[in-house]
């Protein structure tokens, strides 16, 4: 492919602007923009032209939340970085930021060598990482100013799962001291799993083992109170936090009053909270263990609060938190003990679909899809402005997307490699079409030519999203 690519006669939407503009690529980067038609667009001259009329131009989305090859309840995410990463594009993602994990005994140092070891030379798009820290000590923490300084700029932790990732409220203010330190993010797993675990205990020795008690002991209350504590801590500690995956509308409310009183909180929802419920969740024949995750699905009700907050910037980002566990063979795990279905859903082909589908029906504008999808997790991870908008300079992650195509979701047409899909049948407006990861076509008019390698490691810098 030569080094100049044009992309002519597109709207190119980013998260400030929708411009009818040409985009000349150089050497792998965005070169310019101007006004289609115009003597400076003429001018643009010979190279690779790509036609996008009647097409948006958008920048390729940032997924701030995924799971490849996680090991978790005794089996391991069924997406590679390979697989992963190859179905992240056919749905327009060019980057995603996933999780490397310190075991606990283990040195952050060498949780991150483990997952850099599965992901080089074996991604189709740029990835980098986060880092969730299971074991606060003196030397994590002397730890996290190195990676911080390497460009691993973000640390998870966890108030649920005791016994695997779990930390106690001193071992999280201890984290946050140092991240307000080191300017490093710490993001939260919100749930009071300490007394889930009393809720999961009661439930099985009535006899409750289908899968939609797992929505039931992890109360929307216990999401709630664990926000609102994480949102203290980080207040004592004089640190920024962002909250992942919120679900329920009493976690929306304490992040909009913490929002209100001016602090440096943030929060992050998914598709799934978005388009899916606790319906899903009883379907019959243990079919729904294929919706099991944490934070759960909610009742429906539920979804309101959490596209109002999307539109008043109480979250501002939404991830897939994608952690595929097949149907046969591994969510069956759980058959007869909810409490034993892998945790994760497939999602990372599907986010930028169904936030188009939400401008569709009217939730959101198109420039806050690509606001929420691309911009604010690039700028809140440290990537802006390198990914998430088409600016000079920027790399050309590029996605020509067709607003009108029509698709069913489907297992039998996803790319992800997982036997089900958690929006089997669901019909939606808007495709992605073409697809460039830094000037190299790697999704070409719906024909995939891309390559394992040739995604790359990207250092980040800390958050920009600080008031």
């Amino acid at each position: 492919m030569s080094s100049r690519t044009v992309i002519r006669g597109g709207l190119v939407i980013t998260a400030s602007d929708e411009i009818h503009a040409d985009v000349l690529i150089e050497d792998g980067r965005i070169a310019a923009l101007a006004a289609s038609g115009t003597p400076a667009a003429e001018a643009f001259g010979a190279g690779q032209v790509i036609d996008a009329t009647g097409k948006y131009v958008i920048p390729g989305g940032v997924d701030g939340h995924t799971h490849m090859q996680m090991p978790f309840g005794g089996t391991t995410a069924a997406d590679t970085f390979e697989t992963g990463t190859r179905a992240a594009a056919w749905g327009g993602t060019t980057t995603i930021v996933d999780f490397a994990i310190q075991s606990v005994g283990g040195t952050l140092r060498e949780g991150l060598d483990a997952w850099h070891a599965k992901a080089e030379g074996n991604c189709a798009i740029d990835y980098a990482f986060h880092m969730i820290v299971s074991d606060v000590n003196q030397e994590t923490l002397k730890e996290m100013d190195l990676l911080v300084e390497e460009g691993v700029t973000s640390f998870k932790q966890f108030m649920a799962y005791p016994g695997v990732f779990y930390s106690d409220d001193g071992q999280i203010l201890r984290a946050m001291q140092r991240a307000a330190e080191n300017g490093g993010l710490i993001m939260m797993h919100a749930e009071n799993g300490i007394a889930i675990d009393v809720l999961v205990e009661q439930a099985l020795a009535r006899g409750e083992t289908d899968p939609r008690y797992h929505g039931e002991v992890r109360k929307a209350l216990l999401e709630a109170e664990a926000t609102h504590r994480a949102i203290r801590l980080a207040q004592v500690a004089g640190a920024p936090l962002y909250v992942v995956h919120v679900s329920a509308q009493e976690a929306v409310a304490e992040l909009a009053r913490a929002r209100d009183a001016g602090l440096n909180v943030f929060g992050e929802t998914c598709p799934q909270y978005l388009f899916l419920s606790t319906d899903n969740l009883a379907e019959p024949d243990f079919e729904g263990a294929k919706y099991v995750c944490s934070t759960p699905l909610r009742p429906r009700e539920h979804q309101a609060a959490l596209w109002q907050g999307l539109r008043t910037n109480d979250l501002q980002v939404v991830s897939t938190d994608h952690c595929p566990f097949c149907f046969t063979g591994q969510k069956e795990l759980g058959r007869g003990d909810f409490s034993k279905i892998p945790n994760g859903l497939p999602g990372v082909e599907n986010r930028m679909d169904l936030l188009h589908q939400a401008v569709v029906d009217g939730h959101i504008s198109r420039r806050r899809w690509i606001e929420i999808a691309c911009a604010t997790p690039a700028r809140m991870f440290g990537l802006y402005p390198k990914k998430g908008t088409i600016t000079p300079g920027a790399d050309a992650d590029v996605v020509i997307y067709d607003p009108h195509a029509e698709q069913v979701m489907s297992a039998e047409t996803h790319h992800m490699n997982v036997d089900y899909s958690a929006y089997e049948g669901r019909r939606t407006t808007g495709r992605v079409e073409t697809v460039l990861s830094r000037g190299e076509l790697v999704i070409d008019q719906r024909e995939y030519t891309g390559r394992a390698g040739h995604g790359a490691f990207t250092p980040r810098t800390t958050c920009q999203y600080l008031n």
